[in-house]
């Protein structure tokens, strides 16, 4: 049989001009006790039902895996719409702030009910909640907001506000990765360490001094999105493999940034009109010249020490690209009659791959 309470929840209720909210913790492994994730899908007559997204099942494998690490926190908020079964009983107290009244939030559980008959909707927290339930862990507390709903159309608009907010830019992100601490969700765990990398090229002195934009490097006009990708293959794939550990994702930083000086010197030095220029004006300092040339780099220098390197043989391979580029006036040939305008090629994987191809063949003719 299936078991029926109320579960009783230390909350303060928050006056927001007409609208009153709920600020309450609960076991995240019982938010499905009461609280259901309304999908979005339309009927046989196409009107539309719920409103979230459907769970994405490789985010909550990434969460849980963080949840069940040491150290584990999550302080974001989930946001619950309650229906009018859910009551607030407000407690004894004194004091002058009026907006904020604690109290005891009561929510009736009953196990038996599906997801439509129960007393709350996620608004947002949909993955967390999802990661929380499938985690080994025995409980795990959250903080909740929650807040009374007419119905679906006032939770949709609410699920809209909450999550329409702007995100936090990709390049200050960027930009923190390489001071944060704890473990990240894989796709920026793999990317921490380029981004360690491309703040030494920024802040060090070489060719990238200065040239990468980022949140503090405002009058950068290289894309760090660009030399990201350049460093990420080569450290995944190419050139930089050699100085990663690939038990942990470390890697000899210091080697690292010695062998991208090594080539990128020459580079800036080799095609100096091209480098001084910003991407409007240049292919080479453009998302596609970056990466492209990155290829070049893993291409000539692969599995080769960097102390190990003739990179006298390179400058002279690179000076014999001299008379293939384009990057800033001219055409390219591709061969086969195919030739675009210099500044035809954009930062597009097309392309990228394109003009890696071509110079690649001419380095290694």
């Amino acid at each position: 049989m299936a078991d029926r309470y109320e579960l009783k929840l230390p909350a303060l209720k928050i006056l927001q001009g007409t609208k009153e909210i709920y600020c309450f913790a609960v076991d995240g492994k019982k938010l499905h006790d009461f609280a259901a994730v309304s999908r979005i899908r339309r009927d046989d007559q196409k009107r539309l039902h719920g409103y979230q997204r459907p769970e994405v099942l490789s985010h909550i494998r990434s969460i849980r895996r963080y949840l069940e690490s040491e150290g584990a926190m999550l302080p974001n908020a989930v946001v619950l719409a309650f229906d009018e079964r859910v009551r607030f009983e407000p407690a004894v107290r004194g004091g002058d702030v009026k907006y904020s009244i604690p109290g005891e939030l009561i929510i009736p559980v009953d196990e038996s009910l599906a997801d439509d008959e129960k007393p709350a909707w996620l608004v947002d927290g949909q993955q967390r909640s999802a990661a929380i339930r499938d985690a080994d862990l025995a409980e795990f507390p959250v903080a909740a907001v929650g807040f009374i709903a007419s119905g679906q159309e006032e939770q949709r608009s609410q699920f809209i506000l909450v999550n329409s907010t702007k995100p936090l830019p990709k390049g200050l992100v960027y930009e923190l990765l390489p001071e944060t601490t704890g473990q990240l969700p894989r796709s920026l765990a793999r990317r921490a360490l380029a981004a360690r990398l491309m703040v030494h090229l920024n802040m060090g002195d070489g060719p990238f001094s200065g040239r990468i934009s980022s949140p503090t490097s405002p009058t950068g006009d290289i894309k760090d999105n660009s030399v990201l990708k350049m460093l990420e293959h080569s450290i995944y794939e190419g050139a930089l493999y050699q100085y990663r550990n690939a038990t942990d994702g470390t890697g000899d930083e210091e080697r690292m940034l010695a062998h991208l000086l090594a080539f990128w010197t020459p580079v800036a030095s080799i095609f100096r009109d091209a480098w001084g220029k910003p991407p409007k004006e240049s292919r080479l300092t453009h998302g596609v010249g970056i990466q492209a040339m990155g290829f070049v780099m893993d291409r000539l220098t692969a599995d080769v020490p960097v102390d190990k390197v003739d990179w006298d043989d390179v400058r002279a391979i690179l000076r014999g690209l001299e008379e293939h580029v384009a990057w800033t006036s001219g055409k390219w040939n591709f061969g086969d009659d195919h030739q675009l305008n210099w500044n035809s090629l954009q930062n597009t994987s097309k392309d990228v791959r394109l003009l890696s191809s071509y110079l690649q063949a001419r380095v290694s003719a």
